[in-house]
């Protein structure tokens, strides 16, 4: 069987960019890998995205197709090698939103307004019909992520099967609450370690996409939800409020409804997430995401304060712990 570098070997010698200095890149919470290409002052990045690791680059290229079909800034794919799992990508360039709100805190207001509008634009787009359906069926699965990673290693023991089928109705229950009409483009990881700041582009053209191949087709408050209720990085309520009332403003939505599936979407997404990152550490010995969870937390017991989530805040104070100092430090060092 041929190594994984000699197949990027292959793959990098039937494009123009054989020859190229290769540099690595932050890996993220996938089983992708990213290096950035450098030849003759241009750049461009190559994703390696090995089946092996579960990984696949054809809804990359779908979605990313689908994005640059609406004159939004996706990278452009300069060569392809679905097979083996090698994509060779535009260079979007470093300025994350994370690192200008870092080093440029005056510039968040208005990149994250870009951000906004952007959604906005979207959202005003007929939904692609290639896309499957981000619904309750899918919204259940995901929140059981905290029963199946969080909970048990948290409490480290079993979970009852009562328990996990009170979970389960308690979910069904409150995530039929979303509506379902009127759906939308979902990219699903809209937070500012996934957009890119392009001033020198016009209009929503100035908000780089990344990481956006899990896309489904589902409610418009999703999006807004991960942009300001970031695991990654702290957002003010100031600055929530404020690009919450933008989406508002500009939108003809009505505004009762769209708050309580935010905050719906909120807890679904933000359960979701702490089980995702227990996972990360527990299976994947990624532990740094156990420092994000108290984050995660915090958004959560917002959302779990709308009245439609009443019932699931009842039941995670009762059966869930608090990701303190002791449930983070069991979790980064199950073995």
């Amino acid at each position: 069987m041929e190594s994984r570098e000699h197949l990027l070997q292959s793959f990098l010698s039937k494009t123009n960019w054989k020859k190229a200095t290769r540099i690595p890149l932050a890996s993220d919470a996938s089983g992708r890998t990213y290096e950035r290409l450098s030849l003759d002052s241009n750049c461009a990045i190559l994703m390696n995205a090995p089946y092996a690791t579960g990984e696949d680059v054809r809804p990359f290229i779908t979605v990313t197709n689908i994005l640059n079909d609406l004159n939004l800034s996706a990278p452009v794919i300069y060569h392809q090698d679905i097979q083996n799992g090698f994509l060779l990508l535009e260079d979007l360039g470093n300025d994350l939103f994370a690192s200008i709100c870092k080093k440029s805190p005056e510039m968040e207001n208005l990149i994250y307004s870009a951000a906004v509008d952007l959604l906005l634009y979207l959202h005003e787009k007929p939904t692609p019909p290639s896309l499957s359906k981000y619904d309750l069926k899918v919204y259940v699965r995901e929140a059981k992520l905290l029963i199946e990673w969080y909970l048990p290693f948290a409490l480290g023991r079993p979970i009852s099967k009562e328990i996990i089928k009170e979970f389960d109705i308690i979910l069904n229950t409150t995530f039929s609450k979303i509506p379902s009409k009127n759906p939308v483009l979902v990219m699903r990881d809209y937070h500012a370690e996934n957009l890119i700041w392009l001033p020198k582009r016009l209009n929503v053209n100035k908000v780089g996409l990344l990481d956006y191949q899990d896309a489904l087709v589902g409610h418009p408050a999703y999006d807004l939800v991960s942009l300001l209720e970031d695991a990654r990085r702290d957002t003010t309520r100031e600055l929530q409020d404020k690009m919450f009332k933008r989406y508002l403003s500009k939108s003809n939505i009505n505004s009762e409804e769209f708050i309580s599936a935010y905050n719906l979407l909120g807890a679904q997404r933000n359960i979701k997430i702490m089980g995702i990152f227990a996972r990360l550490s527990v299976r994947d010995k990624k532990s740094e995401y156990i420092n994000l969870i108290p984050r995660v937390w915090k958004h959560l017991m917002n959302n779990l304060n709308h009245s439609e989530c009443l019932e699931l805040k009842k039941w995670i104070n009762i059966n869930v712990p608090p990701p303190n100092i002791t449930i983070r430090h069991k979790l980064k060092n199950i073995t």
